[in-house]
Order: structure tokens, then C-alpha cells, then sequence
């Protein structure tokens, strides 16, 4: 698939990205690190960061914080949605909280602290027992406490080996009905089905830390989710269902929940390095075709009145989709021009 962004679309689409915006300033920090590839120690990037921990979101969350560390109540911090402690860690990590800052941590510490199983794994119960354990939240917050320092916690590789051994099967992993039902990504919450949703969350999951920490289970559920994820057409996303397609897959959004969307799929995959397969063709045609005339995308999807902070309004451009689609776009290698010119200025 040739290049589909010319230069001069890339560069409106990067100004954009790239300017002052006191309402989400996280963009300016993930533009700069992430498609223009600065390192974190980069001037540009560091005052980026900085100023995403003063305005914006990230501090309307923070205020929310309990002295405690929670949100609204302790426990496994899933409930309510989505105020709880599991859905601020998983939004912090997403907007690009600083892992460093103290209420971060202790947002870390609590959502450990109250919401791992017996098993090791996330369970979103008030009182975590091992039969609610399921794929989308486990692979949320491994995600979230990865990306906010954690990756070598204890605590944390014990659910990534939970994640890894739920997949394939192995390791002593036990099945509920109510929750993960079996290898595959089967979840009760599924009718017992293998589910799209917690397989692309799972893979995230265990996708975030750097590749050296990946044990060769590791290695191999990432090899099983990659395969589940290409059995159907990631464009359709019917993956085992009982009832429609639900159209949420269709929907770009942010931030996402439990469920995913076919940008997220395609993203881990192509982090995967499987950009150039045939089976990824019409999904990443479809990731193209959603842009708007300005090489924009729009958000369709959002917690907007849910959260403690609203992000962006539905039906309108939005910074943060089109960050993640130039993200998908810049690895399977779909952008024109991007580096040099920014890295230049």
C-alpha cells in the first residue's frame, strides 16, 4: 500500500497537533514524542509534559482524588463508572499523567492495593474474587500501570502472567463461567465466547512494557491474540458475538472503556508488525477513509458527562483520534513527510 497522507496533509494535520491548547495539552507532548519522535529528555517534550500536569484534564482528575488515593470510594475502584480509582488510573495513563507525580502514585498504590484477585488478576467486584477476572479491565490497567511506571512491580507482572496464561490455556490458570471462561479471550460476560473487545485489550496490556520484559509465554499469547485478531476481517470486527455487530466498533473515540474499536485493534496489530499483511489492508483503508477534508478525524465516541472531566464534543474534529490514527499510520509506515520537518523546526 503506497503512501495514502501526502506532505502537505501531513504538515496541516501536525500544526494542528502541534499548537498551544491549554484544554487538552497532552496532545503537544504526544505529537512531539510519538510522531515527530523526540525522546523525553528533548527540551520541547519536557515542557510539554509539565504543562499537561497544570491545565487540562489531568488536574480536574486529581482534584477529584480522596486523600486516600481513591476516587469516590475504596475497592477495586471499578465502581461507579466512571469515576472510580481503575477508570482514573486508566484515563491518567492515557492523557499522559506524570508517573513521578506523588497523587499519581498513590492512585497506582490504591487501584493494586484494592483491586487484584487472589489470582493475580484485576477483578472489578467491590471485593475482588478470581471468578470475576476478565480480559478488557486486566488489559486496561496493564496498560495504564505500565505506561505510569509500574511494569516492574510485583504485582503488576504477576496479572501480565495471569493475562499471558488466560490466553493460551497453561500456567495452572482457572476458569470461571462468570468471567474468563476459558483460553481464547472466552468471557462469560460473552455468553462464553472468545470477545474482540477484551482480546484488543489484553494485547495492549501485555504490548505495553518494553519487548526485553516479555517471557516467552508472553511471547506466545501475543502470537495467539494475533492470530484470533486476524481470523476474521478487523474492518468487520465479527468476531464471535451473540447478536449484531455492535457499531461501537465503527466509532472512533477517547478515551475508550471496556470496549474497542476497529483503530485499537489495528493499531496493536500493526505495533505487531503485521502492517503489510493482506488482512490488515481494509482496515487500515478504513482508518483513512474516516479522515475529514482538513486530514482530520472526528471524535464519535466519548464519556463526555461521565468522567470527572470532559475531553472533547462529539461530531467534531478531534485532536486526540487523529493522534491515534497518525500513530497507527506513522508505524504501518502510511504518512508522508512527517519526521524531517519537525524535527528540522
Amino acid at each position: 500500500m503506497p503512501f495514502e497522507i501526502t506532505p502537505d496533509e501531513t504538515a496541516q494535520v501536525m500544526d494542528w497537533l502541534l499548537e498551544p491548547d491549554a484544554g487538552n495539552p497532552g496532545i503537544r507532548y504526544f505529537a512531539l514524542r510519538d510522531l515527530v519522535g523526540l525522546p523525553e529528555e528533548d527540551k520541547a517534550v519536557r515542557k510539554a509534559r509539565a504543562g499537561l500536569m497544570r491545565s487540562g484534564p489531568i488536574p480536574t482528575i486529581l482534584e477529584a482524588q480522596s486523600p486516600d488515593g481513591t476516587w469516590v470510594k475504596p475497592g477495586s475502584g471499578y465502581s461507579p463508572k466512571y469515576r472510580g480509582t481503575a477508570w482514573q488510573i486508566l484515563f491518567l495513563a492515557e492523557l499522559g499523567a506524570d508517573p513521578k507525580d506523588g497523587r499519581v502514585r498513590a492512585g497506582c498504590e490504591a487501584v493494586l492495593d484494592g483491586g487484584l484477585a487472589s489470582n493475580g488478576a484485576f477483578s472489578p467486584y467491590a471485593r475482588p474474587v478470581s471468578s470475576g477476572a476478565i480480559h478488557c479491565l486486566n488489559g486496561n490497567l496493564l496498560f495504564a500501570l505500565q505506561r505510569l511506571g509500574y511494569g516492574d512491580d510485583r504485582r503488576v507482572r504477576g496479572a501480565l502472567d495471569w493475562q499471558a496464561s488466560a490466553i493460551l490455556g497453561e500456567g495452572g490458570v482457572e476458569y470461571f463461567k462468570s468471567g474468563t471462561a476459558g483460553p481464547d479471550f472466552a468471557c462469560g460476560v460473552n455468553l462464553g465466547q472468545s470477545c474482540g473487545w477484551g482480546a484488543a485489550k489484553a494485547m495492549r496490556g501485555l504490548l505495553a512494557g518494553p519487548a526485553r520484559r516479555r517471557s516467552r509465554r508472553i511471547q506466545r499469547a501475543l502470537k495467539a491474540g494475533a492470530a484470533f485478531l486476524l481470523s476474521r476481517d478487523p474492518a468487520k470486527a465479527d468476531y464471535p458475538y451473540t447478536g449484531r455487530v455492535s457499531s461501537t466498533w465503527f466509532k472512533f473515540g477517547f478515551p475508550l472503556s471496556y470496549w474497542s474499536d476497529v483503530l485499537e485493534t489495528t493499531a496493536v496489530l500493526v505495533e505487531l508488525g503485521y502492517a503489510g499483511d493482506p488482512r490488515l489492508e481494509r482496515a487500515l483503508k478504513l482508518v483513512l477513509d474516516k479522515r475529514d477534508p482538513h486530514g482530520r478525524w472526528v471524535l464519535e465516541n466519548d464519556l463526555n458527562g461521565k468522567m470527572w472531566a470532559d475531553i472533547e464534543r462529539r461530531g467534531k474534529p478531534s485532536k486526540w483520534v487523529t493522534l491515534r490514527a497518525m500513530r497507527v499510520l506513522k508505524t504501518a509506515r502510511l504518512v508522508g513527510g512527517l519526521v524531517p520537518r519537525y524535527q528540522e523546526g
